[in-house]
Order: C-alpha cells, then structure tokens, then sequence
C-alpha cells in the first residue's frame, strides 16, 4: 500500500509501518496501511507504547493508548502487531501484583516506565505431573497434567480451546523449565502458558444458574442479600462508606477458590493496604498465604487513566483463565465508575456524541458486556466452574441516580447499596436493608432446604421484617419519643436495634468477628428474633414496656466478638442466658 503522496510504506514482516497523523492525550491517529482489523495491538512510536486499534474510519486509524503519550509528534511511525490486545496467562499468576496489561509490577522500581517490555518470569521451572499418557485421545479443555508447585492452588494444564486428538508427546513428572512444551496434542505444542485476547471470553461447554451461594464471611450480606457463585454484585456508596473495607474484607475471607483483585483507578494507598494485608493473613483453608490464591491487578489513580479501560478485561481473562480448570473464582472491581470515567475521556477526545453527563453513548453496552462473563459453567473438559463479579459503584456526590450507578443496577443480580447515615454512624458493613436487593434468593432458598435448613426463607423474612418495622417508627420516635409509643410498637424499636447491632453490625478488625460462618450467623438471628418473640409476649402478658427495656441485652450484643467465628453453641449460651433474665421480669 502506498501513502497519499506515492511514496511507499515501509513493510515489517506482514504489517507496514504506519505514520502518525495527531496525538491528544491517549489518542493516537494513524495512517491506514492495510492488513489490521478493530482491537489489534499497535506499538507507538520510539518508545514503542502499547495502543489498541479502536476505530477505522477511511484512511485513519485510531488508537487508544495505554501509556503516557508526551514526546509523541506527528510523522513517528507506528507499528500494528497483527493480533488483539492478549496477556499471558500461567500459573505464576497466583501471588502476583500487575498493572492493567497484566505487566509485572514487582520488582519495576516506583512506576512502571514506558517502553517496559515486561513479562512475567522466565527462570525457574514448574514441577509438573502428567495425568494422560502417549497414545491416548484428547479433547478439548481436558486435563493433560498439573503443576505441583504453583501454591495452594492446583493448576491444571489443559488442552487449548480448539485443540484435541491423539497425545504424540507428554513430558515426564519433574521439574521443567516454565516454557517448556509439556505435551504434543494433534500437532499443536502445549505449554503451562498461553495468550489470549482479553476481549474475547473463553469458550465453554455450557453456561448454567448456579445453586450454591458464596459465603463471604459478611451477616448482612450472607443473611439477606445473599449471592450465588456465578452471579454478579453492584457495591454503590459515597465516599467514606465503606466499600474498599467491605470488598477487602470478601477478598480475605470469601470461599472460592482464587481472589483476581481489580483495582480500578483507586488511590495507591489503598492498594497498598490491600497488597500488605493480604500477604500478612493467613489462609484459612491451606494455613499458607491468602496472597497465594490472589491475582493483583493495580491500576491506581496515578497510573495512565486508558490502561483502567483494559483492566476489567484483563481481569476477567484471568478469572475465566483458572475457571477452566474448575474452579470457583471471584473477580473484586474497585471501581467501576472509574473505568467509565476513562470511556468517558477518551469519547470526549474521539469527539463522540456525548449521552447523560457526558458518558459514551454506549455505556451500557459497556457495562452489561462486562458484567455478563460472569457465570457458573461447565468447561470445555466437563468440570464446573464459576467467576462471581463484584463491582464497586462510587456516584459522585453520592447520586445514586447517575449514569453508571443507575446502569449497573439493570445487569446485576445483587445490589448491596451503602448508606451514609449508617457509616457514620460507625455501623460496619453500612449496607442498606431498604436499599439492597438479591435477586438469587429463590435458588438459595431452594438449596438451604435441600442442605437441611429448611428454616432459612424464615429467618431471612423475619429479620427483614423486624428491621422494615423499625425503620418506620424510627421517624415517629425522633418526633414524639419512645415513651409515648403503645408498649408492642416500643418492642419494635428494641429488637430493630437488637437485630443492627447484635447481628448485622461486625467489627472488621476483631479477630472473633471479621470473619462470621454460616453457623454462628443464623445462630445469631435465631437468638435475637427469639428474645424479640420473648419479649413482646411479656408486654402482651401486661410487663411494661420500660421494664422490658432496663434488662441487660449487653451479653447478647456482645456474643457476636465474644463467640469464634463458627461457635454457634456459644451464641445458644447467651440466648439462655438473656431468656432466663427476660424470666424474671413481673408485671
């Protein structure tokens, strides 16, 4: 192909050099040269920046760039890669810290500077184990081996999606370098490492609705906005709310298998409290570190603002990425709403028609393409696996009616909202009862039934309702006082307030309390909805209602730090304990 001018193109291998016609901050506008298709990689100038192809329009190519684009001019060369924007997956993944194009940051210095062609470790090797042997027949998505030394989780070396037939080679047990070809599969070599565009989702054999919830270890959450493995969760709340703690408190204590932590546009130091603690705590289930099982994605707010666009994806590739082994991964995004701010900047660059509060016209698309790559499935090998997504949400303002909040609300299953009054009222986790939903409530319902507590719907109504009840008489209450409501109603405010703060409120910082399993919560909303019923019996029998309210509920408020995370026997003391008290209350 030739320039406007006559003058031939310089050609690299398959793909000609292109020509820079303006830069604007992260776009880059190229001369078409042929032979490059939408979302192909493209170096950029000197440095060779990373930029993907995003719009082809006559003989101008837009890029999006991920790196800072000062020094660039017009008349620098660009060069297509032929092929999408990919990142290399592998075991080494688990433990590590990457920016938004899955670049090692361990071990770049301060910042990730650009032309830092960085790849993830070549030394060292993997102790793998075949499971498979010469001869036989494969398909794809099947297991061949695994690598025994990854950490805690067993990874898995798979036939690539589109591979299968007859296994011609297959590497012995033992240690192998990282790169090597582990087995030979229809023609096709077969390592522990592959690319793969993040943009595109892996294939799987069949998608489904999950029936198991995921435990995060959070009362309110587990109790009555409870998520499916698989699903997908919206976490809005105005600043000083809450949401980094709660997303940090899931990543830690949430059973599944691998934690792929996405931060989005967040402040460093933030992030560097995520990374800190994370390599401090324990894993409950191997005794070895939490950091082991997580994949760290770190796109801080100093960062370039475009590599938050491609950040999402990235993490989402990686959780399909070890979902196809058959495991159950949770994807944290902190937050959303600063990826869209990037789609917004850069639309406003490309001199795209602007939609409500200058977002892109197809935010939505956007968001609801993002949020759908969540699922429960079964792979491409037959085993089941599952990505949860959990996206923070951060309105400006707190407006929750803004475009990215109000958007998110429509693809998502749950929606754990966090209310201002509440955090500062120092109730952690601040989420909303009346502003939260869970749309995966019918599956569970069905599947607590089937495990063997078939009172589970009950309490989840009762609770909601003791807390609907005192939410409309707390407005009464500030108006005219406690003292002139009929005594039944004053027994509506006592157990709302039993109910916020011997059950939902938990101290994220308190070792007995910062993890809460399955057990001790319902045990925790049996005993208070039991001294509640206790209580209203005994103002039905004529006890006022002021005596009722001068007993001590203090042990049972405090049975929540007092007891162990699992100690529901400990939680059935108390409720004795404070029955027995409620006893010996006369008329």
């Amino acid at each position: 192909m030739t320039k406007d001018s006559g003058t031939p193109l310089r050609q690299t291998g398959r793909h000609a050099v292109s020509r820079i016609l303006r830069v604007t901050g992260p776009l880059v506008e190229m001369e078409y040269t042929g032979g490059i298709a939408m979302y192909d990689l493209v170096s950029i100038g000197p440095a060779r920046l990373p930029g993907e192809i995003v719009a082809i329009s006559g003989r101008v190519v837009t890029v999006q760039a991920y790196e800072y684009t000062g020094g660039l001019a017009p008349g620098q060369t660009a060069l297509p890669q032929g092929r999408p924007l990919s990142v290399r997956l592998g075991p080494e993944l688990l433990g590590g810290i990457f920016d938004g194009l899955l670049r090692p940051l361990s071990g770049a210095g301060d910042w990730l500077l650009p032309d830092a062609q960085r790849t993830t470790a070549e030394d060292g090797t993997w102790l793998f184990r075949p499971l498979v042997a010469r001869g036989e027949q494969v398909v794809e998505g099947q297991v061949l081996g695994d690598i025994r030394d990854a950490g805690s989780v067993r990874v898995k070396v798979l036939v690539p999606p589109g591979g299968g037939g007859t296994i011609e080679e297959i590497a012995g047990a033992g240690d192998h370098p990282r790169d090597a070809v582990l087995a030979v599969v229809g023609g096709t070599e077969v390592t522990a490492r592959a690319l793969w565009p993040v943009r595109r989702p892996r294939p799987v054999r069949e998608r489904g609705d999950s029936h198991e919830a995921l435990n995060t270890g959070q009362r309110v959450i587990d109790l009555l906005f409870p998520v499916a493995r698989g699903s997908t969760v919206a976490v809005p709340g105005g600043f000083g709310t809450g949401k980094t703690m709660l997303l940090q408190q899931i990543a830690k204590w949430c059973d599944a298998d691998v934690i792929v932590y996405v931060g989005c546009g967040e402040r460093g130091n933030e992030m560097a409290d995520v990374i800190t603690e994370l390599a401090d705590l324990e894993d409950p289930r191997t005794g070895g570190r939490l950091a082991d099982r997580t994949v760290t994605i770190a796109n801080t707010s100093n960062m370039p603002m475009m590599a938050r666009e491609a950040s999402v994806y990235t993490g989402m590739t990686v959780a399909e990425y070890f979902r196809d082994m058959g495991l159950d991964v949770v994807v944290i995004a902190d937050s959303t709403s600063r990826w869209a701010e990037a789609l917004r900047e850069f639309a406003s660059r490309t001199g795209a028609l602007p939609a409500e509060e200058g977002y892109p016209a197809g935010l939505a698309s956007a968001i609801a393409a993002f949020y759908e790559r969540a699922a429960a499935v079964t792979t491409l090998g037959g085993d089941r696996g599952s990505v949860t997504v959990i996206g923070a949400v951060s309105p400006p303002g707190g407006d929750m009616t803004e475009p990215v909040t109000a958007h998110t609300e429509r693809f998502v299953r749950c929606l754990w909202t966090l209310d201002r009054d509440l955090a500062y009222a120092r109730h952690y986790p601040a989420v909303s009862w009346a502003g939260s939903f869970s749309r995966d409530v019918p599956v569970l319902a069905a599947a607590h039934r089937a495990a063997g507590d078939p009172s589970w719907t009950r309490r989840r109504d009762r609770v909601g309702a003791v807390l609907a009840e005192a939410d409309r008489l707390a407005d009464l209450v500030d108006l005219i006082g406690i003292a002139a409501l009929p005594a039944r109603e004053r027994i509506s405010v006592l157990a709302g307030r039993l109910v916020r703060e011997g059950v939902l409120q938990q101290n994220a910082l308190s070792e007995r309390d910062a993890y809460c399993g399955p057990e001790k919560t319902a045990a925790l909303a049996d005993t208070v909805l039991a001294v509640a019923d206790r209580c209203r019996e005994l103002v039905d029998a004529g006890v006022p209602a002021a005596s009722v309210e001068e007993v001590d509920f203090g042990p049972l408020l405090r049975a929540r730090e007092d007891a162990g995370p699992q100690d529901a026997a400990a939680v059935a003391a108390r409720r004795d304990a404070v029955l027995a008290r409620l006893g010996d209350v006369r008329p």
